[in-house]
């Protein structure tokens, strides 16, 4: 069922020559067909646990766009990472989990309020399967529908969103902004805020919505391992989203986004707490706002990349726990 490390296949673009969507298989980083962790292409679910979808979108920006470009960028990046296990788990995720790279949502961005439709619906042609979703953005907006698709399946959930901004900013119809897709959520009862926690936060919001906030500040002071504990108390067994704006680390780790704000995690804070965080029942997982135009040597597409990755990990353990 699993397949161990191999050596360098004679033949190459894993994404589509790969036999099992078990295992890792070493191949060039710079050469290749782009999919996420050179999983196979593909839109059959079958035996699949986790389906990683793409949603190139930066018409909701307030800043600075380029985000469209994230998923392309995050799945180049990942070839670096594709040859080996996640350092330091002892398990290869991809001898855990079967994971394929799902493609892209699409949309017409010239009709952008269809746009949460479609990527609502994407979203629940595949939890429909019983498969896992771990979507690549695109900026924060999307992580409203994907909520809507995910809630309809596992019901009110909690989240635990790494971020600098809170995004429950006010807001007003179905109007489409980055700022405000967690106001919206909780509004339509998404979102159980009593349960959910933000860690990372160094903006400032009048109206946190009851949602727990651990700010940067704290992460600092505190340290990893006791705001891991903290988030674990407050989400307990509940199924939880576990959403990653890059802008939570630092610009100086994290430069390719739209709304960069210094005094962020660093890679090593955000990913402690990630490990620390393990056992939870974690339903869905995104990665957003890795914006490539303003990025440097792919240093913000390799933390969305690892950060991705190391979602994954965390679903598994989360997995094996309920299978104990």
């Amino acid at each position: 069922m699993s397949a161990p490390i191999e050596v360098m296949p004679k033949i190459g673009d894993l994404a589509f020559t790969r036999d099992s969507h078990y295992g890792s298989i070493m191949e060039n980083a710079f050469a290749g067909a782009l999919s996420f962790m050179r999983r196979r292409y593909t839109r059959d679910l079958t035996g699949v646990d986790v389906a990683v979808m793409g949603v190139p979108l930066d018409l909701t920006t307030s800043g600075r766009p380029g985000t469209r470009l994230g998923p392309r960028a995050i799945r180049a990046a990942s070839s670096h990472l594709a040859w080996s296990r996640p350092w330091p788990y002892e398990s290869d995720v991809f001898e855990d989990l079967a994971v394929v790279d799902y493609g892209d949502c699409l949309f017409d961005p010239g009709r952008p309020m269809e746009i949460p439709k479609a990527i609502r619906e994407a979203a629940a042609d595949v939890l429909a399967t019983d498969t896992a979703l771990l979507t690549l953005g695109g900026d924060h907006f999307i992580t409203w529908p994907l909520l809507q698709a995910h809630a309809a399946k596992h019901g009110p959930l909690s989240i635990i969103q790494f971020d600098a901004h809170t995004d429950t900013w006010a807001d007003e119809g179905e109007r489409l902004d980055h700022g405000t897709m967690l106001w919206h959520a909780i509004h339509e009862g998404l979102v159980v805020p009593s349960r959910s926690a933000q860690i990372g936060i160094r903006s400032h919001n009048d109206d946190p919505m009851g949602v727990n906030i651990f700010n940067a500040i704290e992460v600092h002071k505190q340290g990893p391992e006791a705001i891991a504990e903290k988030v674990r108390t407050i989400v307990g067994d509940n199924p939880v989203y576990v959403t990653f704006d890059i802008d939570c680390l630092d610009p100086s780790a994290a430069p390719g986004t739209g709304t960069p704000v210094v005094g962020g995690l660093t890679s090593y804070q955000a990913q402690e707490i990630i490990r620390g965080l393990a056992g939870l029942n974690v339903v869905g997982m995104d990665v957003v706002e890795v914006s490539p135009p303003f990025d440097h040597a792919e240093i913000t597409a390799l933390a969305g990349a690892t950060i991705a990755n190391d979602l994954l990990a965390l679903h598994a353990a989360g997995k094996k726990a309920r299978a104990r």
